[in-house]
């Protein structure tokens, strides 16, 4: 089943700039894995130091293994521990609750 991943980041203001680099690389890297099936970067438009990541699995072992287990995350989780402050990174996981009206759109 697919399996989705919200993801609310604030970012130290003063680390900002190497934040949004690191962060495209994993967008990018990420985007390549065999199970993703969709990740969106959002930057929030009442703080621009929050950003909200919408991901996207073919199921929960493409999250939790193969991207876990990806070459890039080691260096994904490097920049969240210099970057994000304790407590300013929120992981909310779901599911569809309409799984016969996911359709793909591009």
């Amino acid at each position: 089943m697919v399996f989705a991943v919200v993801v609310t980041i604030d970012v130290r203001p003063e680390t900002i700039d190497e934040f949004t680099a690191g962060l495209h690389a994993n967008a990018v890297a990420t985007r390549a894995e065999p199970g993703c099936l969709r990740f969106d970067v959002l930057r929030t438009t009442d703080d621009p130091h929050r950003f909200v990541l919408y991901e996207l699995y073919a199921d929960e072992d493409a999250f939790f293994v193969g991207h876990r287990q990806a070459p890039h995350y080691p260096a994904w989780v490097t920049l969240c521990e210099r970057c994000v402050p304790p407590g300013g990174r929120r992981n909310v996981y779901a599911v569809p609750a309409f799984p016969d009206e996911m359709t793909a759109h591009d």
